[in-house]
C-alpha cells in the first residue's frame, strides 16, 4: 500500500499519539513512520492493518466517514499501547483527514458540491476550511472578548492593504446591506493565534529537513486548537503547511518549494493578525458556505471549466454572467478524477430541477427564482430554488459583451486586487479580450492585444495531457494571424499570463474561427477539441511568418528571484541553512544586485533576515540566551511578504 491508501487519520488523534511519546520514543518516529505503508494490509472489514516485528500489529479501524476520527480506533497489541512508538507511526504515515467532504458540505448549504479547481489542492470551502457540522465537533466556547488593540506592522494588514471589516456580499445577491462591524477575537480565539504562530515559528526554524513527525505535531495540535476555537482558516492553513511538509519530505511528484513557502507566509500572516485581537472575518474564516438570497436572477451561460485535484477530485465549473455583469458559477465536483472531470462537462445540472446538462448551460441561460449566492458568486441549490432554461446569448452581446468591452489593465487590476484580499479563493476573476495570434513560444501560445496592446501569453488552464487544453493551443498557434477572442483568468504568479478557458471568433475579424452554429461563438478549450474545419483555409499576405519570441518579462529579469531563493533555502533547510546562505560571498551575491536594481527595501528585509537568522546569542557557558525562533519567524514573514507584493506589481505592470 501507498501512503495515500491508509485511512485518513484526524489531526487531534495523531497529535495525541504522537504527545504521548517519551523523549527516546520521538526520535525514532520519523524512521518508523518511513516503512509504515508497505508493510499494511487491507481487511475484508475496512480495517487496516500494520505490522511491526512478531509481538507488536496496529490495527486502524476507520469509521463510517472513512478516516480514523476517534483514538480508539487505533490500537496496538504492544505492551506500551497506547502509548507506543508503532501507534504512532502507523497514525503518522497516513494522510491527514478532512473534517468533512466537500460534497457533503456543499449540500447541507443548499449548493452543489464543489472544490478548488485544479491547483492540486484539497478541495475547501470559502472560509479556506471544510464544513464544522461533523461528528465529533466541539463548538468553540464563548469566553470575554479582547478589545482591539492594534499596534505596528502586527495590527495591519500584512498585504499593506486596508483591513476588511465584512465578507460583503456578492455584487448580484440582492438587496445591498450595511457591512457590519468588526467584532474584537475572544480571549480563546488569540490564544489559538499565538500557539499557531508559536507552532508555525517553529516548524519554520526547523525546516523540511528537520520538520519530521514531531514538529508536524505540534502544528496539527495548534489547528485543531484553532479550530475549536473559532479560526477555520487559522486552522485550514496549518493542514497546508503540515501536507507541504510531507510531500516535500517524501519528494511527491507536483511538490514546489514555492507553494510551501507561501503556505508558511498565509499562516505566519494570520496568525499574526488573529494574535493581535483585532481582526476581521476575513481573518477568522467561515466554516460553512454561506449562501445568501439572491431573489430572481437571469444568467447565461460563459464556459465550462474541468477541474481535476490532485487528491482524486474531479469534475466541472461552469461560469455565469448576471443581467449587471456580475459572475456566477454553477460546481458539480466529487471523488472520481480524470473520468470525473472529462464526464462532468455534460452532466446534468442539479439547480432547480433545471433540465439542463453544464454543455447546454454553457451555452444557454437560466432564469432562477429564489436564488441564493455565496459571497464568492457560487449558486445553492435549495429546497426554493427553482430554474427554467432560457436561450444562450453570444459573446458579443449583452451581458456577456461587457466583459471584453472593459480596458485590459483595469480588468487585470480589479482581478488582481480581488485575489489578494480573498482568504479563501486562489483564482483570479475571469477577463475577456481580443488577441492576433502570433505563434508558439516554448510552452506559451504568444497573442497580442487588439489595438497594439502588450503581448500576452496564453497557457493552458489545466496542463493534464488528457485534456484538450494543451492540443487546442498548440493547433491555433499554427495560424498566426488569426483574430481571437479569449475568456481566461489571469495568471498571479507570471507575467502577462493567461490561462485561456474558452475562445471564439472576433466579430467582423475576415481572419477568424469559423465554429459551427451549434458552439454559439464559442469552444470550451477543457472540453471541446478544435478540428481543422474550425479554421479559416487561407492567411492574409499581411501576416509576417517568422521565430517568435514570448516578450520581454519584467518579473523574470528583475533579481528578486534571489529574495526568493533565499526564503526557499529557509524553508528546505530551516533556520541554520538560511544563515549560511547570507555570509561572505554569498552576502554580496545577494544583496549587491537588489541595490542595483532599486530594489533597496527588498535588500534591507533581506539583510535583516540573514542577520537574525544568524544571531545565536549565548552566555559564557556556550548556552543559547535567546532559542526563541518568533524574532527569525518575523524577520522572513517581512521579507516574504514584501516579496509577494513587489511580484504582483511587476505582474500587473507586464499588462501594461
Amino acid at each position: 500500500m501507498t501512503p495515500e491508501d491508509l485511512p485518513p487519520v484526524a489531526p487531534d488523534v495523531l497529535a495525541d499519539a504522537v504527545e504521548q511519546l517519551t523523549a527516546r520514543l520521538r526520535k525514532k518516529l520519523d524512521a518508523a513512520i518511513a516503512a509504515c505503508a508497505e508493510r499494511a494490509t487491507p481487511a475484508p472489514d475496512g480495517s487496516v492493518t500494520v505490522p511491526f516485528g512478531e509481538d507488536a500489529l496496529v490495527t486502524l479501524r476507520p469509521g463510517p466517514a472513512g478516516a480514523v476520527t476517534r483514538a480508539e480506533q487505533a490500537v496496538c497489541t504492544c505492551l506500551l499501547a497506547p502509548r507506543c512508538l508503532h501507534r504512532a507511526a502507523a497514525l503518522g504515515a497516513a494522510p491527514i483527514a478532512d473534517p468533512e467532504p466537500p460534497a457533503i458540505a456543499e449540500a447541507a448549504d443548499g449548493g452543489p458540491g464543489s472544490a478548488t479547481r485544479a491547483d492540486g489542492g484539497v478541495p475547501e470551502t470559502a472560509g479556506g476550511a471544510l464544513p464544522a457540522t461533523q461528528p465529533g465537533l466541539v463548538p468553540a466556547p464563548r469566553p470575554e472578548a479582547v478589545p482591539a488593540t492594534p499596534s505596528g506592522a502586527v495590527a495591519a494588514r500584512i498585504d499593506g492593504s486596508a483591513p476588511s471589516d465584512s465578507a460583503g456580499a456578492h455584487p448580484g445577491a440582492g438587496t445591498e446591506a450595511e457591512a457590519p462591524a468588526v467584532a474584537a477575537l475572544t480571549a480563546a480565539q488569540v490564544r489559538a493565534a499565538t500557539g499557531l504562530w508559536e507552532a508555525a515559528a517553529e516548524a519554520l526554524a526547523a525546516g523540511v529537513t528537520a520538520g519530521g513527525a514531531v514538529v508536524q505535531a505540534e502544528l496539527l495540535r495548534a489547528a485543531h486548537t484553532a479550530r475549536l476555537a473559532g479560526l477555520p482558516r487559522g486552522e485550514a492553513a496549518a493542514l497546508r503547511v503540515v501536507r507541504g511538509l510531507r510531500a516535500a519530505r517524501q519528494r511527491g511528484e507536483g511538490q514546489r518549494l514555492g507553494d510551501l513557502a507561501a503556505a508558511f507566509r498565509e499562516l505566519l500572516a494570520g496568525a499574526a493578525l488573529a494574535a493581535s485581537g483585532a481582526a476581521g472575518p476575513g481573518v477568522v474564516g467561515t466554516t460553512r458556505r454561506t449562501y445568501e438570497q439572491g431573489g430572481s436572477l437571469r444568467v447565461s451561460g460563459l464556459c465550462r471549466e474541468p477541474v481535476l485535484s490532485a487528491t482524486g477530485y474531479g469534475g466541472v465549473v461552469t461560469h455565469l454572467v448576471g443581467g449587471d455583469g456580475s459572475c456566477y458559477t454553477v460546481s458539480d465536483v466529487r471523488p472520481g478524477g480524470l473520468a470525473r472531470a472529462r464526464g462532468a462537462g455534460t452532466a446534468s445540472v442539479a439547480l432547480g430541477g433545471a433540465v439542463l446538462d453544464h454543455a447546454g448551460l454553457a451555452r444557454g441561460g437560466l432564469r432562477i427564482v429564489g436564488a441564493t449566492v455565496s459571497p464568492d458568486g457560487r449558486l445553492g441549490a435549495g429546497r426554493g430554488v427553482s430554474a427554467t432554461p432560457l436561450r444562450g446569448v453570444e459573446w458579443s452581446q449583452e451581458p456577456a459583451a461587457a466583459l471584453f468591452a472593459r480596458p485590459l489593465h483595469e480588468a487585470v487590476s480589479a482581478a488582481l486586487e480581488g485575489l489578494a484580499q480573498e482568504e479563501g479563493d486562489r483564482e483570479a476573476g475571469l477577463l475577456g479580450c481580443d488577441v492576433e495570434v502570433l505563434g508558439a513560444a516554448g510552452e506559451y501560445l504568444v497573442a497580442r492585444v487588439a489595438g497594439g496592446g502588450p503581448l500576452l501569453r496564453l497557457h493552458p488552464a489545466h496542463p493534464h495531457p488528457e485534456l484538450p487544453h494543451a492540443a487546442n493551443l498548440r493547433r491555433i498557434a499554427r495560424h498566426p494571424g488569426l483574430a481571437l477572442r479569449v475568456l481566461g483568468r489571469p495568471d498571479p504568479d507570471r507575467a502577462a499570463t493567461l490561462r485561456a478557458l474558452a475562445v471564439g471568433p472576433v466579430p467582423g475579424a475576415p481572419y477568424t474561427l469559423r465554429l459551427p452554429e451549434e458552439w454559439l461563438g464559442r469552444a470550451d478549450l477543457g472540453y471541446d477539441r478544435l478540428q481543422g474545419s474550425h479554421f479559416p483555409r487561407e492567411a492574409p499576405e499581411s501576416v509576417r511568418l517568422g521565430p517568435v519570441t514570448a516578450g520581454p518579462d519584467p518579473l523574470a529579469d528583475a533579481p528578486l528571484w534571489r529574495v526568493r531563493r533565499l526564503l526557499e533555502t529557509g524553508v528546505a533547510g530551516g533556520r541554520r541553512a538560511l544563515a549560511e546562505a547570507g555570509r561572505g560571498a554569498d552576502a554580496a551575491g545577494l544583496l549587491v544586485p537588489l541595490r542595483r536594481a532599486g530594489l533597496g527595501g527588498a535588500a534591507h528585509l533581506a539583510a535583516a533576515l540573514t542577520a537574525e537568522a544568524d544571531r545565536r546569542p549565548r552566555d559564557s557557558f556556550g548556552r543559547l540566551t535567546d532559542a526563541s525562533p518568533d524574532g527569525y519567524a518575523r524577520a522572513w514573514l517581512a521579507s516574504a511578504v514584501h516579496l509577494a507584493a513587489a511580484e504582483r506589481a511587476l505582474v500587473l505592470a507586464s499588462w501594461s
